[in-house]
């Protein structure tokens, strides 16, 4: 009761509520516009949240986070095209309902059933973050190294089957995050003599650069997407009668929403896929799956919505993102001077209890704005994309020299954005690349901070059961996929060798 109250005192006192309602607003428009992902429009946001306070920006940025995953299924139903990966499995039933004539329909089930994931996965973020930072609260600084390794290892062993490019791509992110000041010693470390990278490379730098400039630069190249009718769709909400026929699909998909979400590494594409399958399993008209079935559009439109809030129960209970729009939340966390992890509630929580209040009025609001920003979202989504490019690119630069006023952190945006570039271009992975920066300190000062009190014994970290018992959990996933990696290797050589099959 105290935490509703805290909750309801900090929505009507502060103006988090408008920020979680724009918050909607904003991330409904960068879902809807192919290329701009959550992750994306989270990071064009970072920089305008840096004179707000701690509770107001991370609200904005966590309604945006909800309101992307329903918007990217707008052009998925409408053009064919999603608007974020999560959104693809929705491009299988949504564009076939709407050449049916029946798009408003489509786009009325994948508004309703988000909302109902978003706000399950909220019950569950609220039920379950402080029992877990409870237990995280035993963890002494052995144990928080261990833990660093353990996110850093769960997140490259799952970069998209390549844990070579994964390990490299987190060895880059630690490096990264060593540039500045020496948290222990105060000795200058990689600044060649600027003095500008004294403080280090800010984390919003660096996610501006790798996501936004280097989907810029990508995409200046691409074809422009198609159009869709404007003036001819509206969204149809299911009636009570259809929503009782619904909710077996978008229980399943809250349910796998759920799963993926504390699952690091998961994120919403994998949520909105299992969950098509399973609600397909389950359902009594499974013939209809790829041929504009209802429940395959409430099914994954419910798990990514309930993604988008358990992605942050691992964030707030130990300090390690499971997505890329977890961990640009958490850097937006950092970036406002709040920890990450166990103390936060105890140290902060009304910042807590003010997040879940900003979710619950986000994942409420979503069901009107839905409606609301249709014309808008439709408008943007036909206009010129070299416009629409160019709009961004406006947007990233005035954002991050709002922040210091500073040319030089342009030049830096621009350097991340080719690097970047270059990673998309060969198939590296972000996640890792943006955990190696945000754990980076957590990982570095608990190791150093172990070692003292030990005067470099590092027997440390087997003599204290919880790092033991974590370190051999890394070991597990990184030596699992590198097993894994070698048996995918040897089954494509063996085929190579065996040649085309006979026709």
């Amino acid at each position: 009761m105290d935490g509703f109250s805290t909750a309801w005192n900090i929505l009507t006192t502060t103006p988090a509520v408008f920020a979680a309602i724009g918050g909607v607003a904003w991330g409904i428009i960068g879902g809807a516009l192919p290329g701009i992902s959550p992750s994306i429009a989270l990071a064009l946001l970072l920089p305008f949240t840096y004179g707000m306070d701690p509770i107001t920006a991370i609200v904005l940025l966590g309604a945006t986070y909800v309101g992307a995953e329903y918007g990217g299924s707008i052009p998925a139903i409408l053009i064919n095209t999603p608007g974020t990966n999560a959104a693809a499995a929705t491009v299988v039933d949504g564009y076939y309902m709407h050449r049916e004539g029946r798009g408003g329909e489509a786009l009325g089930i994948s508004l309703q059933s988000g909302v109902v994931g978003g706000m399950i996965g909220l019950i569950f973020l609220i039920a379950f973050t402080e029992p877990l930072s409870r237990v995280a609260l035993s963890f002494n600084f052995p144990a928080y190294f261990a833990l660093g390794i353990l996110g850093l290892s769960v997140i490259v062993s799952l970069s998209n089957g390549s844990l070579v490019k994964g390990l490299m791509a987190a060895t880059f992110g630690l490096m990264i995050a060593t540039i500045g000041t020496d948290p222990l010693s105060g000795v200058s470390r990689f600044t060649f003599g600027e003095a500008e990278l004294l403080t280090g490379i800010e984390y919003v730098i660096v996610m501006v650069g790798v996501f936004a400039m280097s989907e810029l630069m990508m995409t200046a190249n691409t074809p422009d997407w198609g159009k869709t009718d404007q003036t001819q769709t509206r969204i149809k909400l299911p009636t009570f009668r259809k929503w009782r026929k619904l909710w077996r699909a978008q229980g399943i998909g809250s349910g796998v929403g759920i799963f993926e979400g504390v699952m690091p590494g998961a994120g919403g594409s994998i949520a909105a896929f299992m969950s098509y399958n399973e609600a397909k399993r389950w359902s009594s008209e499974p013939e209809k799956f790829g041929k504009g079935s209802e429940e395959g559009i409430a099914a994954p439109e419910a798990a990514n919505n309930a993604v988008a809030c358990t992605a942050l129960v691992p964030v707030l209970s130990f300090g390690i993102p499971g997505s890329n729009s977890a961990a640009i939340l958490m850097g937006g966390m950092l970036i406002h001077g709040l920890q990450p992890g166990p103390m936060l509630f105890q140290k902060e929580p009304e910042f807590v209890y003010g997040l879940f209040g900003g979710l619950a009025v986000a994942n409420i609001s979503q069901l009107f704005l839905g409606i609301l920003m249709m014309t808008p979202a439709l408008w943007l989504v036909n206009r010129p994309k070299p416009f629409l490019m160019a709009a961004i690119f406006g947007l990233v630069f005035s954002g991050i020299y709002s922040i210091h006023n500073s040319t030089y952190d342009l030049y830096l945006v621009l350097l991340f954005g080719l690097m970047g570039y270059l990673m998309r271009v060969f198939a590296f992975p972000f996640l890792p690349l943006v955990l190696g920066l945000v754990l980076g300190y957590l990982v570095e000062a608990n190791y150093r901070r172990s070692l003292e009190l030990t005067s470099g014994d590092h027997r440390i970290f087997w003599e204290t059961p919880i790092a033991l018992g974590l370190l051999i959990t890394a070991a597990l996933f990184v030596t699992g996929s590198a097993l894994r990696d070698i048996l995918a290797a040897r089954k494509a050589a063996k085929r190579v060798a065996e040649g085309p099959a006979p026709e």
